[in-house]
C-alpha cells in the first residue's frame, strides 16, 4: 500500500508541470530541478477537511493542526523535482511526505487563491492543500 501511495505522489509530482502535464516540444531533454521556490523561502501551507497546515523553513518544518495549535517541528529533507518540490521526514514515526506543485489552489473555505497545490501524506493517511511563500503570496483576503 505505501509504495503505490508513493507512486501516487510521483505521479503528482510528473503531471503538475505547466501545461497540465502534457508533453511539450523539447520536454523530454529538460532535466532542469524545479526552481520555483528558493531554497531560502518560507513556505506556508494550508489543508481543510480535515484542518492542517504549517510552514517550512531551512530544514525544519511545523506542522499544525486543531489538536495541535503549537506544531510539531520536523526535520526534513527538500528535493526539487522536474515540476515541485518534495519535504520528507518523520512525523510521530510516521514518514511524513508533501509535495508542493505550482498551479492555482483554492482551499474550499475563503476566497483566497494559492500559487502552489500541496499533497501531503502521513503513513498512509493522505491529504490535499494548498502553499504560498513570502515571494510568491496568495491572492484574496488576508484574514478570511
Amino acid at each position: 500500500m505505501r509504495l503505490a501511495a508513493i507512486g501516487v505522489f510521483a505521479l503528482l509530482l510528473a503531471a503538475c508541470q505547466p501545461g497540465g502535464g502534457a508533453s511539450v516540444p523539447g520536454d523530454a531533454q529538460d532535466t532542469a530541478a524545479f526552481s520555483g521556490i528558493a531554497p531560502d523561502e518560507t513556505i506556508r501551507f494550508v489543508g481543510t477537511e480535515p484542518f492542517w497546515g504549517g510552514q517550512r523553513k531551512g530544514e525544519s518544518l511545523t506542522y499544525t493542526t486543531p489538536e495541535n495549535p503549537q506544531g510539531s517541528d520536523i526535520f526534513i529533507k527538500r528535493f526539487a523535482g522536474r515540476g515541485g518540490l518534495s519535504l520528507s521526514g518523520k512525523l510521530g514515526g510516521k514518514p511524513f511526505d508533501m509535495t508542493i506543485t505550482p498551479g492555482a489552489c483554492s482551499d474550499g473555505m475563503s476566497d483566497r487563491s494559492y500559487p502552489f497545490a500541496a499533497s501531503l501524506l502521513i503513513g498512509e493517511n493522505a491529504l490535499q492543500g494548498c502553499a504560498w511563500t513570502d515571494r510568491q503570496s496568495f491572492t484574496g483576503p488576508k484574514a478570511p
